[in-house]
């Protein structure tokens, strides 16, 4: 009996040895392993919309947090939060909140169910994905936007709607850039631009003339009238389709879409309002064009 309570003594003895001793070396590790991490940063975390929305260059609003601390961004560049929250990091912070201008997503497309001809009825999932991958869910124009909201769908901010004629509205001051509607479109329709991107070409067809015609009717035919009219080397006809040099961006007004026939071309105001020129054709009807 007392060789057992010996044995037992001895193996509590050694357990609690063991135990102390893995206790000082996980002391010892903690000391030498510690990493220091900044208490602000989760006061600036707190402080950010916490969308994770990655618009801001980074993969969320934690590690703009931790890159703000470090002074590799400014409060500015989280195109999230209002202009007053951006100042309340600032301060927080004591930097400067910078100058960053606002960019939103734009769509090279006009081509809703009123003005581009529908080839062939699709009977599918409601997705432009979808549609896309079952010979371009029945559209005559193989590059124009198929109206079926993906972009709609994966917008967390609600900056995107469908119109009546099937054909998405940006809303500009709730738009952030996160650039999931680029992502979301299989035909590549959007782009992030700067608010100053005023002259815009809503169209990405390549045919030319009465073939690009034939499938819609706001469709650039590559007259040339643009390049004409702007500034010199601001539009140029590549592939069909007049393209903006926007390093020319200063040079950009209302000129260059005066004589375009088709109203391709255009300028968004910033009160929200799209701008055609005086020689773009009227648009008489709003119902969806026949099949056919």
């Amino acid at each position: 009996m007392s060789a057992a309570l010996s044995s037992l003594a001895i193996a509590g003895g050694f357990m609690a040895a063991l135990g102390l001793s893995l206790a000082a070396m996980l002391a010892v590790a903690n000391r030498r392993l510690f990493v220091y991490e900044d208490p602000r940063i989760d006061e600036v975390e707190a402080m950010l919309p916490n969308s994770n929305c990655g618009a801001c260059g980074q993969p969320g609003c934690r590690p703009f947090a931790e890159a703000l601390i470090r002074g590799e961004v400014d409060p500015g560049e989280c195109t999230v939060c209002t202009r007053d929250e951006a100042q309340a990091i600032a301060d927080y912070l004591g930097v400067d909140v910078g100058e960053h201008e606002k960019r939103v997503a734009r769509l090279a497309c006009a081509g809703g169910d009123h003005v581009a001809r529908q080839r062939a009825r699709y009977r599918g999932l409601a997705s432009c994905q979808a549609a896309e991958s079952l010979a371009g869910g029945g559209k005559g124009c193989a590059w124009g936007c198929l109206g079926l909201g993906d972009c709609e769908q994966v917008c967390d901010f609600e900056a995107i709607v469908m119109d009546r004629h099937r054909l998405p509205v940006v809303i500009e001051d709730r738009c952030t850039a996160c650039g999931d509607c680029v992502e979301a479109c299989p035909r590549d329709l959007f782009s992030l631009h700067p608010v100053s991107h005023r002259l815009w070409v809503a169209c990405a067809n390549l045919d030319r003339g009465d073939a690009a015609e034939a499938e819609c009717e706001l469709t650039c035919n590559a007259c040339g009238r643009c390049v004409v009219d702007a500034a010199p080397g601001l539009i140029e006809i590549k592939n069909n389709l007049a393209v903006i040099d926007y390093a020319k961006n200063d040079l950009a007004s209302l000129t260059a879409i005066e004589r375009c026939p088709t109203g391709a071309i255009i300028w968004l105001s910033e009160d929200g309002r799209t701008i055609k020129g005086a020689k773009a054709v009227k648009v008489l009807h709003q119902e969806a064009l026949p099949i056919g």
